[in-house]
């Protein structure tokens, strides 16, 4: 199979290349040439699939290069832990992604690309260094899959005093192959600098690169697992499919477009966003206009231009009409966010995070505004509460249970460097920190 760059179809790679690249010389994203489509047995036998052999048939599909025997490796050292469907009611559930080493849904696809990389590099004598723009979780979660890895190096750009302090023990107190950098800006000049250094001569004349966003596309093929894995658990699938995500860089929808496309019959998406809420004026204006981000309590949706809107568009063929037959939008602020946490709280006794509230208002806003009577509605609960605790305690006024995973990293001294937003200055910091 071929991946063609957002910006030029008439370029195409190799998965191999597409991974290690992460961004396309143009400057575009990667993209199947053409979304595979599964058997209709694979759908009827697939309550009888494990998670992992849900992960194989889809991901064979796409991956041609690798025998079956180490793909399967791939994939089974990769999803080696739950997603897990609780029902709050009739037409509500929730789909636990945060079972994880680092505790969210981003374990899924950084896991599976430091695995597929270690593989594609097995055989290089180049050291590699792994680029990644962070607004919380990303970061931890690209850490740890490629923690100690042999001949990997991680940079983490993430926004100073813009991450939670659970999120920021997580990025910073690894050490050995793992670098922090704490930008003076938004999440969004972290991502830009990912960009900028990527066809900067010199660094790519130093380094040999590659990024772990959302970007990669080896981090968006193992994220349609999940979405197979939810349909499996739902059980009368008589009912519309409705999956409710929340959403900053559109990764985690993306993804969803693709599994749908392989025949996942998901009746509509709904892209929870925060206040920053680009996406859902592009559904309303039909124009696509970035903004700098905003700060909320959200933080990891805290997303002024995200980056997988060229994937959408380009999936749709630039067509907003189609892209609204798909996908519906709602915006939620902070206060609605802290009542969202309190009501689910107080309704179905479940202890939701902040992201996973705005799915929640998100799906609730779909029930009033459709006459829908009976669906299967799921709410992507994208991390684990205690990760925002300060927030989470203070609305319910009770105490978190801290997984001992996540508890571990207080006691450990945050090591990062920081630097200005300005490509100059985080250029010097990055040549003077790992070359």
């Amino acid at each position: 199979m071929k991946f063609y760059s957002t910006n030029n179809k008439q370029i195409q790679v190799s998965l191999r290349e597409a991974v290690l690249r992460g961004i396309a010389d143009d400057g575009g994203l990667f993209m199947p040439d053409e979304i595979p489509k599964l058997p209709e047995s694979f759908f009827h036998h697939l309550e009888k699939y494990s998670f992992q052999e849900i992960g194989f048939e889809v991901a064979k599909l796409f991956i041609d290069d690798i025998n079956e025997a180490d793909l399967r490796a791939i994939v089974n050292n990769a999803i080696s832990f739950p997603a897990p469907l609780v029902q709050l009611s009739k037409n509500i559930s929730i789909l636990e992604l945060f079972h994880g080493p680092t505790l969210a849904f981003k374990d899924f696809g950084a896991n599976f690309l430091a695995n597929l990389l270690v593989h594609y590099l097995k055989n290089e004598k180049k050291e590699t260094l792994i680029l990644v723009a962070t607004s919380g979780d990303t970061g931890s979660a690209v850490a740890n899959g490629f923690y100690e890895k042999e001949g990997i190096k991680v940079a983490l750009l993430y926004p100073s005093g813009k991450v939670s302090k659970t999120q920021e023990q997580q990025l910073t107190t690894l050490g050995k192959n793992i670098f922090a950098f704490e930008i003076n800006g938004v999440f969004d000049d972290c991502q830009r600098l990912v960009k900028k250094t990527f066809h900067d001569p010199d660094l790519k004349n130093i380094f040999s690169m590659t990024s772990a966003n959302s970007i990669n596309i080896a981090r968006l093929l193992p994220q349609t697992f999940y979405y197979f894995e939810a349909y499996k658990q739902v059980k009368d699938k008589s009912h519309p499919f409705i999956v409710s995500v929340p959403s900053g860089n559109f990764g985690n929808l993306t993804a969803g477009l693709i599994a749908q496309a392989m025949g996942l019959p998901v009746h509509k998406f709904i892209a929870a966003v925060n206040t920053n809420d680009v996406f859902l004026n592009y559904l309303q204006s039909g124009k696509f206009e970035p903004k700098a981000s905003v700060a909320t309590l959200s933080n990891a949706m805290d997303v002024g231009n995200p980056s997988n809107f060229a994937r959408i568009i380009s999936f749709f063929g630039n067509d907003v009409d189609l892209v609204r037959e798909k996908i519906i939008s709602s915006s939620f602020n902070d206060e609605q966010t802290l009542s969202a946490i309190k009501e689910v709280k107080e309704n179905y006794h479940y202890t939701i995070d902040p992201h996973g509230a705005v799915g929640y208002l998100a799906l609730k806003k779909y029930f009033q505004d459709t006459i829908q009577e009976s669906v299967n509605g799921v709410i992507f609960e994208t991390a684990h509460p205690a990760k925002f605790s300060e927030i989470v305690e203070k609305v319910l006024a009770e105490k978190t249970s801290i997984p001992e995973r996540l508890s571990v990293c207080f006691g450990k001294q945050k090591v990062s460097v920081k630097t200005n937003k300005d490509f100059v200055s985080f250029k010097e910091a990055l040549v003077q920190t790992i070359s």
